[in-house]
């Protein structure tokens, strides 16, 4: 207990799913969370529920696509806290297709704002108030096993996720550089239970408008043969969080149950 004590987390898309398994856990081990997300209720709730346990949280709305939002929101974490410690950018869509003819340009652009552009404004002003704060800082990108193999009906998807885990490897080496003290590293969850599935593609049934069935398809891709819980990129992102890495940047933690082994 209180790996992460005494220090400040900001996790974005915070209020269901690996978000809200970060946020819990981080809170658990004696961090002050900040959760942001667009779903107001659960935040909230969310945020309720680890204060009511003990933990320190605050709820925000935010939309990461934003640099305006993002200003405020480290304007107020500034305001109640003075430091940042850890950010995790979290926040993500998952909108797959049968085909990458049938993707709409719309439907490119929102995810690639979503999951690159607000990854790189999360860095972007999140490492200038851990720099300004002067404390060092671990940023903790969440990618995807989509981010270092190719997944049919996910080709967008992919995309997304291969920019984040070589976005996290250019900044790591750029704060190395410059001696800031702030890690950076990407994680990248496997077959999960989360929500993001009820709006991708059906791998096994691209014709399908049901969520697949994530015990089936575990049992067929994953190694170990069973599904991820949100709890299981939790343990890696409190690693990444703590001093227990301290000599770890640049790399990308990999959750999938040996699926990217073969």
């Amino acid at each position: 207990m209180g790996q992460v004590e005494g220090k400040v987390a900001l996790v974005t898309g915070g209020a269901s799913g690996i978000g809200a398994a970060c946020a819990e856990r981080l809170a658990a081990e004696g961090a002050a969370v900040v959760i942001t997300d667009v779903q107001d209720e659960k935040g909230r709730a969310l945020a309720g529920a680890i204060a009511k346990s003990g933990g320190r949280a605050r709820y925000f709305h935010h939309d990461v696509t934003s640099e305006e939002a993002w200003v405020v929101i480290i304007a107020d974490v500034k305001a109640a806290f003075g430091r940042l410690d850890i950010l995790v950018n979290n926040a993500g869509i998952g909108l797959g297709s049968p085909s990458i003819t049938t993707m709409t340009l719309a439907d490119f652009r929102r995810q690639q704002a979503v999951n690159v552009e607000g990854v790189f404004l999360g860095i972007k002003h999140g490492l200038l108030f851990m720099r300004e704060a002067g404390n060092g800082g671990s940023i903790i990108n969440i990618s995807s096993v989509a981010g270092i193999k190719g997944s049919p009906t996910l080709a967008a998807y992919s995309a997304t996720k291969g920019a984040v885990r070589l976005l996290s490897k250019a900044v790591a080496l750029e704060c190395a550089n410059a001696r800031d003290g702030v890690r950076v590293n990407s994680v990248h969850p496997g077959i999960i239970e989360t929500p993001i599935w009820l709006t991708v593609v059906n791998p096994s049934d691209p014709t399908s408008n049901a969520p697949p069935d994530l015990d089936a398809m575990s049992a067929m891709a994953v190694p170990v043969g069973v599904k991820g819980l949100p709890e299981d990129i939790a343990k890696g992102v409190l690693w990444l969080a703590s001093e227990e890495s301290r000599y770890v940047t640049g790399t990308e933690l990999v959750i999938d149950g040996g699926m990217t082994a073969r």
